[in-house]
């Protein structure tokens, strides 16, 4: 059994830094631009309330998808810890920010649920990496039944991640100006090591339970 604080510090963290809520200022920003302070916070209010509804479904019946599609824990840690390390290797390299875009808002109420939804909520803030990290982390815990205290953990760190994430959005204007683009970019790249190490570990603990299941090594 994973210890509950570990696991909270672990996904809080490493959710954090797969969405890196800092990146996607310029281009939350830009499809609002024109828009009140009204519209600022009901588009962040929408866009990390559907990002949270994703990753609660995942969380909730993602164990059962991956039975029904017969996929083990280990191989999950495996591929997961591959894409964060693919996402974290990607977050060194220079991208420019709007290239995802293509319009701003209109203001219309229409408008704004479309842009919290896409791009805001997913791909952004759920994307693969953070489909990974709830995966990855839920099959930390063996039996949820037994181990219900650790996926309360993981729940209460998801949670708590996306209202990190709501208050960046909130005072996205106020960060801009604080930090400017450099101090973005040089966060960003920070971030980019933290998860390519963290997606390090969930690829080596996924080859030593695969080891182990198959009869490789010995259990420890």
């Amino acid at each position: 059994m994973e210890n509950p604080l570990t696991l909270f510090i672990g996904t809080f963290t490493t959710m954090l830094a797969v969405v890196n809520p800092l990146e996607s200022l310029p281009i939350y920003l830009k499809l609002l631009s024109g828009q009140d302070e009204q519209a600022h916070l009901r588009v962040a209010r929408l866009s990390c309330l559907y990002a949270t509804l994703l990753i609660f479904f995942f969380l909730v019946f993602g164990t059962v998808m991956l039975q029904i599609f017969s996929v083990s824990l280990s191989m999950v840690r495996i591929v997961g810890g591959i894409i964060l390390m693919r996402i974290g290797f990607s977050l060194f390299l220079p991208s420019p920010s709007g290239g995802v875009l293509h319009t701003g808002g209109s203001g219309a109420n229409g408008q704004e649920l479309d842009i919290a939804f896409v791009p805001l909520a997913m791909p952004l803030m759920f994307g693969p990496g953070v489909l990974a990290t709830v995966l990855g982390m839920c099959s930390l815990v063996r039996h949820p039944i037994t181990e219900f205290t650790s996926l309360l953990a993981i729940s209460f760190a998801c949670l708590a991640a996306m209202f990190v994430i709501y208050l960046t959005l909130a005072y996205a204007r106020y960060l801009m100006r604080r930090l400017g683009a450099k101090g973005i970019d040089a966060a960003t790249r920070i971030v980019g090591f933290f998860v390519s190490a963290m997606g390090m570990g969930l690829v080596f603990h996924g080859i030593i339970e695969a080891l182990q299941n198959y009869h490789v090594i010995p259990v420890g």
